[in-house]
C-alpha cells in the first residue's frame, strides 16, 4: 500500500491538533498526585475527577461507547472527530498501544473520560501507554469520574455538547464547584458548535489519493475488480478487507469529481464511514447519484449508509443517544439471522421499515428500495438495498478489527455484486 503519511487511513505520520482542544501541558500527573478536573455538560450536568492525558480545555458532542476493547481503534477512528467519548468498560488502559491496530494515523476524539484509568499496560503487544499516547496527541481526559452516572443521563438526556476543563483552563473556584466559576465554563460549552449541520468529511479526508493493492494469496496477481473508495474519514481496515479479496481499491478524497472517479475505470464504488451530519453533505450526494446513474455498484457503510439514503430521497435525522459500541444486535430481515454488530453513529435514515417503498428522489428515479437491516434494540434502520440497481448499505462496521466479525460477508456480497455487473455487461457487448 502506498499512502501519504497525513492520511486518515494511514498509521504513519504527525498528529494534528484538535481544533475543540486547547491542551496546555504535555501530560496530567498520574496517581495521587492528580490534579483535579471537572467534565461540563450544556444541560448544568457536572462531575468532578481527576485530569488524565493532556489537561487544559476541549468541547465537543459527548456521546458514550459500550465497548469492552478495541479502545485503540475507537480513538482513531475518524467519526469521532470532535466528539467527547465516555467508555462504559470500568477498566481502560490496561493493554497499552500497539503500532498494529490504529485504524489511521492519528487519535480523532476531541476528549477521553475513563472511570479507572490503568496505572500500566499489561499486554505483551503493547509498546506504549494509552495515557501518554493521548497526552502526546494533546487530548484532553478526565478519570475517577461516575461513568455509569454519566452514561445514565446521557440515556434519559440524550447526546448534547460538553468539555472537560483541568489545569490552567479551571478558573479560580472550579475545582470546588463553585457556582460562578461553573457558570463560566457553562458559558464556554455552550457557546462551542453543534452536531447538527456540521459538514465534517472535508475535515478529516486524505489530502491525496493513494492504492491498496490485493494482498494474501492473491498479492502480485491481477486484480479481481477494481474499486473507488471516497474517504469520509474511512479506517484503514476497510481497503485491507477488499485488498484480501484481490480487489484493487483506490482510496479518494472526500472532494473527488464523478469524472474523476469515473476516469478510473471501476468495477464498484465504496462510501466510507465518517464524520458530522450528512444532511450537510451536499457534495457527496450529488456524487453518489451521478454512481448510481451509471449503474456502478454501490456498497456503503454508516456515513456512506446515510449518503445512500439521502440520494434516494429519503431524509435522515439526529438519534438521540445515537448506537457506539461493539455489541449492537442488528436482525438481516432477508435471511432472520441476527447479527452482532460494531456500530458508531449519531444519525440515522428515515425509510418505511414495512414492505419495499419507491425511492422518492425524482420521481421515483432510482426504483424500489427496502430496508435490509434493523436494529433490534430500537428498531433504527440499519441497511438498505435497492432491487433495481447495484447498490446496497449497512449503517454498522463490517470492519471492525476489534470485533465481532459477523458481518464481514458483507465484502464478499460486493464483490459477487461486481462480479454479477462484469458478467452482465460482458454478455449484453457479446450479444450486440
Amino acid at each position: 500500500m502506498s499512502a501519504p503519511t497525513n492520511q486518515s487511513g494511514a498509521h504513519g505520520g504527525p498528529a494534528a491538533q484538535n481544533p475543540a482542544t486547547d491542551a496546555r501541558s504535555a501530560r496530567a500527573p498520574r496517581g495521587a498526585l492528580r490534579e483535579p478536573a471537572l467534565i461540563v455538560l450544556e444541560d448544568g450536568f457536572v462531575l468532578r475527577g481527576s485530569a488524565y492525558a493532556a489537561t487544559g480545555r476541549t468541547v465537543g458532542e459527548i456521546v458514550f461507547s459500550t465497548g469492552m476493547t478495541g479502545y485503540q481503534e475507537t480513538l482513531t477512528d475518524p467519526s469521532y472527530h470532535r466528539q467527547i467519548v465516555v467508555m462504559t468498560a470500568p477498566h481502560v488502559g490496561n493493554t497499552g498501544v500497539n503500532d498494529e491496530d490504529p485504524e489511521s494515523s492519528r487519535i480523532w476524539v476531541a476528549g477521553y473520560v475513563v472511570r479507572d484509568a490503568a496505572r500500566r499496560a499489561s499486554s505483551w503487544r503493547s509498546v506504549r501507554e494509552l495515557e501518554d499516547e493521548l497526552a502526546d496527541q494533546g487530548v484532553v481526559g478526565i478519570c475517577d469520574v461516575d461513568t455509569r452516572a454519566l452514561t445514565r443521563h446521557l440515556r434519559e438526556r440524550g447526546v448534547m455538547r460538553a468539555g472537560i476543563f483541568s489545569g490552567d483552563a479551571l478558573p479560580a473556584g472550579a475545582a470546588s464547584m463553585g457556582e460562578q466559576a461553573v457558570e463560566v465554563l457553562l458559558d464556554v460549552v455552550r457557546e462551542s458548535p453543534h452536531m447538527a449541520g456540521a459538514d465534517l468529511a472535508r475535515e478529516v479526508s486524505t489530502e491525496e489519493a493513494y492504492v491498496v493493492d490485493p494482498t494474501g494469496e492473491h498479492a502480485g496477481q491481477e486484480p479481481v475488480a477494481t474499486v473507488v473508495a471516497v474517504d469520509l474519514g474511512i479506517k484503514s481496515r476497510t481497503p485491507e478487507q477488499l485488498a484480501a479479496r484481490g480487489v484493487r481499491v483506490h482510496v479518494v478524497p472526500q472532494s473527488t469529481s464523478l469524472s474523476a472517479v469515473l476516469a478510473l475505470e471501476p468495477d464498484g464504488v465504496f462510501f466510507s464511514n465518517g464524520p458530522g451530519d450528512p444532511g450537510a453533505a451536499t457534495h457527496e450526494v450529488e456524487l453518489l447519484r451521478g454512481v448510481l446513474d451509471a449503474k456502478l455498484p454501490f456498497f456503503g457503510i454508516c456515513f456512506g449508509n446515510q449518503l445512500l439514503g439521502r440520494a434516494l430521497g429519503y431524509g435522515t435525522y439526529k438519534l438521540e443517544y445515537g448506537h457506539r459500541g461493539v455489541n449492537q444486535p442488528v436482525l438481516d430481515r432477508a435471511t432472520g439471522r441476527v447479527e452482532i454488530t460494531a456500530h458508531n453513529h449519531g444519525f440515522a435514515v428515515d425509510a418505511p421499515i414495512g414492505e419495499a417503498s419507491v425511492a422518492p428522489f425524482d420521481g421515483g428515479r432510482y426504483g424500489r428500495v427496502e430496508v435490509s437491516h434493523v436494529g433490534l434494540n430500537d428498531n433504527v434502520v440499519e441497511g438498505l438495498r435497492a432491487l433495481d440497481i447495484p447498490a446496497f448499505s449497512v449503517q454498522y462496521h463490517p470492519e471492525a478489527a476489534a470485533g465481532p466479525h459477523d458481518a464481514e460477508h458483507l465484502f464478499d456480497r460486493f464483490v459477487a455484486l461486481m462480479r454479477e455487473r462484469s458478467t452482465t455487461t460482458t454478455t449484453e457487448g457479446e450479444a450486440r
